[in-house]
């Protein structure tokens, strides 16, 4: 004990100086153990020991790392769609040789990219867009994202670029967009936007499958498409132009479908038409509405209403706000009823010609034409330029038909949660007072 006593005045500098160290560490530490260690690990053969399966999208392995920089969040009235970025991001890498690598929820930033990546010569890439709604007691909602997975493996298939588990890539988008969950406004008719997205990333030029891939998602908070009213939209039946074809990519949710559209829209706008009306065939048939699908509304002669939309093939995209509607008039039919909606609607998948639309105009049986997607849910037209006339098309007094205004405020209740759905996701879980 005495020599103990003896030795500790020579050791307190020393202990002093591992104190110092172990506290300078422990902010390291803490961010060490912030972030999963664990690395994606593909399945092997019990007997060789050889891979059988590279990994897939794995949410236990996300790694988040929080901004040090958070961004002031604009008035919700000064938003303009696509030009405000929330504060972080998810991106995932995909190897041929690795498979799917660890997720990380990061800050919003640029990505860093070789000049020859194959996204920029021969375009790997491919998108969705999707939304999430917030309740007033914070509850975050999406909108059937199971379609704009499945969706999207569809794209991704096309592409020869990676397809992912669905519900793992549904799952890291729920902890994005709740991590970021004050961006959401809470005034009614706005939303956060979602946009994942896919591209090619191997280095070299050569067209060829693409040996490296990334997987990443961006939110940006997005007003009501109809802010001051809604507003019908005019069209231009083209036939110069051609924005698909069987066997092309047209049913497919692909960039390259895209930056083709600007110059006809840009043709239409200095005709005086908001956009394109795409028509294909000898018998000018009907296909989508700009980038949204259509539906066109006809009166038939027993007195019932007839709603149609072209069917789905290699030149249609399948839509979720198309399918829904289709699936909430089919509920409707089966006696789900839902106001404003006409008591004998008749649901059709099936070609339209421009002849329909002409005849109709002139018998009074074209009571209504309008556009379905994720960014205005519905869009209303009132005329369309067809052979150097305008078919005139009813719009009701507010700008936006019977059907249409019936389908937009279903749709829009169960996004928002006011009306109770299983395509309403909930992606938090927040304590009831």
């Amino acid at each position: 004990m005495a020599a103990l006593r003896t030795a500790l005045p020579r050791l307190a500098p020393r202990l002093a100086r591992h104190a110092t160290v172990a506290r300078a560490a422990l902010p390291q530490l803490a961010a060490r153990t912030y972030s999963n260690t664990k690395s994606p690990q593909p399945m092997r053969d019990a007997m060789t020991g050889e891979i059988i399966q590279l990994p897939d999208i794995d949410p236990s392995l996300l790694k988040i790392e929080n901004t040090n920089t958070p961004k002031t969040r604009p008035p919700s009235s000064k938003l303009i769609f696509g030009r405000t970025f929330t504060d972080h991001m998810l991106a995932i890498p995909w190897s041929s040789a690795t498979g799917w690598g660890t997720p990380v929820i990061k800050p919003y930033g640029p990505l860093e990219l070789d000049p020859s990546s194959t996204v920029f010569h021969y375009a790997f890439t491919l998108f969705e867009g999707m939304k999430a709604y917030c309740q007033e007691d914070g509850t975050v909602r999406l909108f059937r994202p199971d379609m704009n997975m499945k969706r999207m493996n569809r794209s991704a298939s096309r592409l020869a670029l990676p397809t992912f588990d669905g519900d793992a890539l549904e799952e890291l988008i729920k902890r994005l967009v709740v991590l970021d969950s004050e961006w959401i406004p809470k005034e009614k008719g706005y939303s956060l936007y979602i946009r994942p997205t896919l591209i090619g990333t191997q280095r070299g030029l050569g067209v060829g499958p693409s040996s490296d891939a990334l997987l990443f998602v961006i939110c940006s908070p997005v007003g009501p498409y109809y802010a001051t009213g809604f507003k019908p939209v005019s069209l231009l039946a083209t036939t110069k132009y051609v924005r698909a074809w069987q066997g092309g990519t047209g049913s497919y949710k692909l960039g390259v479908n895209y930056a083709p559209g600007v110059v006809p829209q840009a043709d239409a706008a200095k005709q005086g038409y908001g956009q394109n009306l795409w028509l294909a065939g000898e018998d000018d048939t009907l296909t989508e509405v700009g980038t949204m699908n259509l539906f066109v509304a006809f009166k038939l002669p027993d007195g019932s209403t007839e709603l149609a939309t072209p069917p789905l093939d290699d030149v249609i995209l399948p839509g979720v706000t198309r399918d829904s509607v289709l699936e909430l008039v089919k509920s409707h039919a089966a006696g789900n009823a839902i106001p404003g909606l006409p008591t004998n609607i008749k649901l059709s998948e099936r070609k339209v010609v421009m002849a329909e639309l002409v005849e109709a105009e002139k018998n009074g049986t074209l009571l209504e034409v309008f556009g379905t997607g994720t960014a205005a849910i519905v869009s209303a037209v009132d005329k369309i330029g067809y052979k150097g006339r305008d078919i005139q098309i009813p719009t009701g007094p507010t700008g936006l038909g019977s059907i249409a205004k019936a389908l937009l405020d279903r749709i829009q209740g169960i996004q928002t949660g006011e009306i109770e759905h299983e395509w309403s996701v909930i992606a938090n879980e927040v304590k009831k007072a």
